[in-house]
This record gives structure tokens, sequence and C-alpha cells, in this order.
């Protein structure tokens, strides 16, 4: 898939309810909540225009049920992709518009998505600094292929300053 780094959009949040509000027709009370989450979800931050979402569940084999409805409905059902406890779907095929991650209620891997989130939020360098590392890398890497490898290593030690904000600062990270 082809990176395409754009300037941060304020209709990205609107994007992340609107999709929020259908998803929530198809799967009722079997969603605890949503969450924005990754670089679409920071003000001011460059990202690929692509909605990272986090639907919190209830229980995951109601996702797995619901799985042949999400791709006639036009998502990509990509599995754990590494993650396990994770639902990963994909929508709008190589002009991608939402990567949407369901995970059951209390998996960690929900607090690690939204400490790195909070703190970006909070911490203006980081977002110049990140965001000036994924501009050097677009023009790198014209393809996620080399893109999304090259900035992993960035986004490890990234989270691990969000960690120790967020343990500085006496927030929940569970």
């Amino acid at each position: 898939m082809q990176v395409r780094l754009t300037d941060y959009d304020p209709q990205w949040v609107t994007k992340f309810e609107q999709e929020a509000a259908f998803l929530r027709t198809l799967f009722g009370d079997t969603i605890v909540g949503f969450e924005h989450f990754g670089s679409t979800s920071v003000p001011g931050m460059s990202a690929k225009p692509v909605i990272d979402m986090i639907a919190i569940v209830r229980d995951l084999t109601v996702v797995d049920a619901g799985s042949g409805r999400m791709i006639e409905l036009g998502y990509d059902a990509a599995g754990d992709w590494g993650i396990p406890g994770r639902r990963l779907f994909r929508k709008g095929g190589e002009a991608r518009t939402h990567h949407l991650h369901f995970y059951e209620a209390g998996n960690p891997h929900i607090a690690r998505h939204l400490v790195v989130r909070d703190y970006l939020r909070a911490a203006p360098d980081e977002v110049r600094a990140y965001a000036a590392l994924k501009a050097d890398l677009a023009a790198r890497f014209a393809d996620t292929s080399g893109y999304s490898p090259a900035k992993k290593a960035y986004v490890g030690e990234l989270e691990n300053r969000a960690l120790a904000w967020a343990a500085a600062s006496g927030r929940s990270v569970e």
C-alpha cells in the first residue's frame, strides 16, 4: 500500500464518530465502547489518513460470528494480525480509510494504545519529532511495506516514554 502522509485533518474525529455509530448498529450491546487512537487522534499530527479505532467488546466470539457481514460491508478481515486477543478489520482496500481493532474489555493492548495517544496529546515536542520522522520516512519509502517497519523501533521507544510519563503522572495503564 502506498504511503499517503497528510497534514492533520479535524474531520478525522468526525469520521471516527460516524464509523463508531455505524458499527454500533451492527454489534449493538456487544460494544462496550470505542476509542480513537493512532496519529489521526492527535491534533496537529501528520498521518496516513486511516482512522485507527478500538472497539471494546464483551465477547470476541460475537465479532467472529459477524466477520462475514463485515466482509460484505467492505472490510478486510485480518484476524489477530500478530496480537493475540485482537480482531483487525480494514476498510477501503488500497485507499484504506479505517483500521478497526476489536478487543475484549480488559485486554492490556487497549491501555497500551491509549497511553501513547494520551502522551502525544500532552507532549507537543513529541508530536513534532514523530511527525518529522514520519515525513522523512515517507520521503524514503513510497510503500508501507518499507515505511512501517522503518518506524517500528521509534514507536517502541515512544511507547516506553509514554509508559514512563503515565507512571510519573499517576495515570493507570491497565
